[in-house]
């Protein structure tokens, strides 16, 4: 169960490169500022030119920062459990989930290690990165795959999907997966930054991602992916 929860998290990864709310809001430059409006971007021809769009956008990004909101629904039993945090993301490989709910959960990758702490139980789950689950939904976020590798797209019009300002990819995995069956990008059309991710497993289970407060491209100290549990936590390992 632990581990499934963490490689969700790490799929949800998948948004960091560059995240989203329904209502677009512009990343921010990598001054920190909020750049002007972008002009108004021609809709992608087709889905290969919008698949194009977005890798080239996170080709170009170094890191992302933000706030998140996570809404977790289990399908069997019609239940929804809410979340939230900050989120930080920097190539090779790094990532770093810091909860505020549930209160100081942590899930951090210094590209070779995972750990998944669990404060309420005082539990941290340790793995070599290669040898977890680890998804190549987020493989483009941090510069170690591409999209299309991956994943065959379908292209959707945002107005159909209550999404306006942009498009959606609809991204089935090409090999199998144990933790999604199907992983939608929704796309900020103007400056083609993923604005939210949605996580569908076997299940029919969803797990969805809105990023708040996206920025790129700011300096991030590699202190940020080193993470000591407190004392009298238990290491759980594979």
């Amino acid at each position: 169960m632990r581990a499934h929860l963490a490689f969700s998290v790490l799929v949800a990864c998948v948004a960091s490169a560059g995240l989203f709310t329904p209502t677009v809001s512009r990343a921010q430059d990598g001054g920190g500022r909020a750049p002007e409006a972008a002009p108004p971007a021609p809709p992608p021809a087709n889905v290969d030119d919008a698949v194009s769009r977005v890798q080239k956008f996170y080709d170009q990004s170094t890191t992302f920062q933000s706030d998140f909101v996570q809404e977790f629904v289990v399908k069997a039993y019609k239940a929804t459990k809410s979340s939230a945090g900050t989120v930080t993301f920097s190539k090779p490989g790094r990532m770093d989930w810091v909860y505020t709910n549930p209160k100081d959960n942590r899930v951090v990758s210094d590209g070779n290690e995972l750990k998944v702490y669990d404060a309420a139980n005082k539990q941290l789950y340790q793995q070599q990165v290669d040898k977890s689950q680890y998804p190549a939904a987020l493989a483009f976020l941090t510069g170690q795959g591409k999209l299309a590798d991956h994943f065959n797209f379908e292209l959707h019009q945002g107005a159909a999907a209550n999404f306006s300002g942009g498009f959606v990819l609809a991204g089935t995995p090409k090999q199998p997966h144990p933790a999604y069956s199907k992983v939608f990008f929704y796309v900020d059309a103007a400056t083609s930054q993923v604005r939210r991710v949605l996580i569908v497993d076997g299940q029919g289970n969803k797990n969805r991602f809105d990023f708040t407060t996206p920025r790129v491209n700011l300096p991030v100290s590699e202190q940020r992916f080193k993470f000591t549990p407190p004392a009298g936590t238990t290491v759980v390992k594979p």
